[in-house]
C-alpha cells in the first residue's frame, strides 16, 4: 500500500514499513498514513504475499517461521520491495529508509545488513538474531533499533550481540534502551503480561520522535552533501 500527500509536488522521500508477525494489519496501513503526513511517500508493505493479507495467528506465525528460518528467501523479498518501492514516481529514488515493527524490525536491520541502498533503517521492539550469512558485509545504511529492555524477545545479551554486529558491518548505528518496557509497546491493543507483549504509551511517544528526528536527519545529510 503506498501512500502519500498530494499537496507535495514532486518525488518525495520514501520510506518502507516493515510488518509484525501478522502480516499488513491496519497497525501498519496506520503508521504510512502517519508518515506521509510528515511528508514521506509510505509503502507498507506484506512479505508473505497478497493471498496471505488478513490470515489468522497460525498462518501469520507459519508464514513468519518459514522465512525466519530462510533469511536468503527473506532478504530477497525485502529488496525486491525496496526496489518496488523506489520505482514508484512518487518517489525520490535517493532519499529513502524503512521502518519496522517486532518481525518488521528484523526485516528493516537485515535490509542494513545485506548493504541495501537506502540511508537508514529504524527497527521498533525489533528481533535481534542475526541472519547468519552477511559476515564480511559493509553497510553505509544508519541503524536506530528503538528497544524496550525487558523485551523477553530481545535480552540484553542480543541487544550487546547486535551492537557488535552492527559496528563490525561498519554502521553508524544507535539503540535507545526504554526501561521497564517489554515486546509491542507501539501496539495498543499488546495487553500479554505472560508473553511480555505489552503497550507503553511513554515509550511509544519517545520512540516516534526519535524515529522522526532520525529520519529528518538522513534527508537533510543527504540534502547538504548536494
Amino acid at each position: 500500500m503506498l501512500v502519500w500527500d498530494d499537496s507535495h509536488a514532486g518525488p518525495r522521500p520514501g520510506v518502507l514499513v516493515a510488518h509484525t508477525i501478522r502480516g499488513r494489519t491496519p497497525f501498519e496501513e496506520a503508521k504510512a498514513r502517519d508518515l506521509a503526513e510528515l511528508g514521506y511517500v509510505a509503502f507498507a508493505i506484506d512479505v508473505y504475499g497478497a493471498s496471505e493479507i488478513g490470515g489468522d495467528d497460525i498462518a501469520s506465525r507459519r508464514n513468519m517461521e518459514a522465512l525466519l528460518a530462510d533469511r536468503p528467501a527473506l532478504q530477497e523479498r525485502l529488496s525486491l520491495s525496496l526496489a518496488t518501492m523506489t520505482g514508484q514516481a512518487e518517489v525520490d529514488e535517493n532519499q529513502v529508509a524503512a521502518i519496522g515493527f517486532c518481525f518488521g524490525g528484523l526485516c528493516v536491520l537485515d535490509l542494513a545488513r545485506i548493504g541495501a541502498p537506502l540511508l537508514g533503517v529504524v527497527s521498533f521492539h525489533g528481533l535481534f538474531t542475526a541472519p547468519g550469512n552477511t559476515e564480511g558485509n559493509v553497510t553505509s545504511a544508519r541503524v536506530l533499533a528503538l528497544h524496550g529492555w525487558d523485551d523477553p524477545m530481545a535480552t540484553p545479551d542480543s541487544v550487546v550481540a547486535l551492537g557488535e554486529e552492527l559496528s563490525a558491518l561498519g554502521a553508524d548505528w544507535q539503540i535507545h534502551g526504554y526501561g521497564g518496557t517489554q515486546h509491542a509497546f507501539t501496539n495498543p491493543a499488546a495487553n500479554d503480561t505472560e508473553r511480555g507483549t505489552v503497550y507503553d504509551a511513554q515509550a511509544d511517544k519517545r520512540s516516534w520522535i526519535a524515529m522522526k528526528n532520525f529520519l529528518a536527519e538522513q534527508f537533510e545529510n543527504l540534502e547538504s552533501n548536494k
